[in-house]
């Protein structure tokens, strides 16, 4: 139970079993109490609800996106989830695989959104069309994370190579497809390529003033395009652990600043809040367990007391 100095764990912990579904539990569960095989076959049952007939991951995995249907925003959740208990391979794997060879686009890569969610409820910046076009948004999480793994399967090769020729060739750009760079780089087998390429991205973050450096100063930097009021990005969000290659575009003070304002952001009911639009009355119910999850796994890699 949450009680007044407590420890962050300790608050998390009580408003994880106030408000979360079953998988946050689960993980909550197994990344600050239990980290047995126990406890991952727990997350690995939790998630199979999840779990569609044609390998992908539905049902409001990502809580912006409603319905049954499997799509890339679910998959990419999903293998954050298993990577994260160490069981990002075998047989599920192997299925997503082939759900994600079936879905993709002529050039091999993943869409933002497959056509088959028309009909269910969507955030509305996040439109369905019939000829969806390749997105590193996509496609660069679920690269990264299967690289990262060492899963080895035909469909990674041209989506790999997309991901490259998108990473490299980027000039305008905004957080949210900075992170999904970040992400397919952390995980790219060519380090040398990889550290080369997020160099360049790095410039382009401080270019064009993607991350807030100084959290007391947030409300007058600029937003994204299209962002919600407050939808701000921090080093921390860049670079969620020590060894990311995004933790080399911020000095020690920029980030030890960040990683204080992370830890001042819980709220009195022990969540942390979700800085993005809410478009229904159950996402941010759903959001913020995965994001008190995010931010103590981020306090934790980068030593900080929980």
């Amino acid at each position: 139970m949450a009680r007044s100095g407590a420890s962050h764990a300790d608050r998390a912990e009580h408003f994880v079993w106030l408000t979360a579904r079953v998988l946050e539990q689960r993980r909550f569960a197994y990344h600050f109490l239990d980290d047995s095989d126990r406890g991952a076959d727990a997350v690995e049952t939790a998630l199979t609800a999840y779990l569609g007939e044609d390998g992908g991951y539905g049902y409001a995995l990502e809580p912006d996106l409603r319905g049954p249907v499997s799509q890339p925003p679910h998959v990419a959740h999903a293998l954050r989830v298993l990577d994260g208990i160490g069981r990002c391979g075998g047989q599920r794997v192997e299925r997503v695989c082939r759900y994600l060879t079936g879905i993709s686009t002529s050039d091999g890569a993943l869409p933002a959104l497959h056509p088959s969610l028309r009909g269910y409820p969507a955030a509305p910046w996040m439109p369905v069309v019939d000829d969806p076009p390749s997105e590193l948004l996509t496609t660069g999480p679920v690269v990264g994370l299967l690289h990262r793994n060492e899963v080895w399967h035909a469909w990674l090769f041209r989506a790999t190579d997309y991901c490259w020729a998108a990473v490299e060739s980027l000039t305008k750009t905004h957080p949210y497809e900075v992170l999904a760079a970040v992400a397919f780089l952390d995980g790219a087998p060519d380090r040398t390529r990889a550290q080369a390429a997020a160099q360049r991205l790095g410039a382009l973050v401080h270019e064009q003033r993607l991350a807030v450096l100084e959290p007391e100063r947030a409300a007058g930097h600029p937003l994204s395009e299209g962002y919600a009021p407050g939808e701000y990005h921090f080093p921390y969000d860049y670079a969620r652990s020590p060894d990311s290659l995004a933790r080399h575009w911020f000095s020690d003070a920029e980030m030890d600043r960040s990683l204080d304002f992370l830890a001042r952001s819980q709220e009195e009911d022990g969540g942390w809040p979700v800085n993005w639009r809410q478009w229904a009355p159950g996402t941010a119910l759903e959001y913020r367990p995965m994001v008190t999850i995010e931010a103590l796994l981020t306090l934790r890699a980068y030593g900080r007391p929980l």
